[in-house]
């Protein structure tokens, strides 16, 4: 293949057994509002995203995986990781790391409550050598 996509990552899922306790986690950690379409199958709330050929997702009302299992999604927050994490908690989640630096970036891991199972998601801030950065 010649043509490379800008994103190998063009769309994630993510289960959820409780669709509004999982709307009120998202848009506490992300600080911005998921927006509901149902025009599918099942209704989705879309993680908010610029649109065009940047990566984003959605969540639906699902069988997560059980703890330990599935995919780690590394969500992009705004500000410090330490007001990240803040809201994490403040969402009813568990921040279980501490903030890992890589060249490109800085992250860390936190569980989001589920009735079934805990999933680890992480908080992502770019680093000053990352592309798209924008600190």
């Amino acid at each position: 293949m010649t043509d490379q996509p800008e994103n190998r990552l063009v769309w994630t899922e993510i289960p959820a057994t409780d669709l509004a306790r999982a709307r009120g986690f998202y848009e506490t950690l992300l600080e911005a509002p998921l927006t509901e379409q149902t025009d599918g199958p099942q209704p989705i709330l879309v993680l908010p995203y610029a649109g065009g050929a940047g990566a984003s997702g959605h969540v639906y009302e699902g069988k997560p995986a059980t703890g330990g299992d599935g995919v780690t999604v590394h969500l992009a927050v705004d500000g410090e990781l330490s007001a990240a994490k803040d809201r994490v908690e403040k969402a009813g989640g568990e921040v279980v790391s501490n903030d890992i630096a890589i060249p490109s970036g800085s992250f860390f891991y936190a569980s989001r409550p589920s009735p079934n199972s805990r999933h680890c998601y992480g908080g992502w801030l770019p680093g000053p050598s990352t592309p798209y950065a924008t600190r």
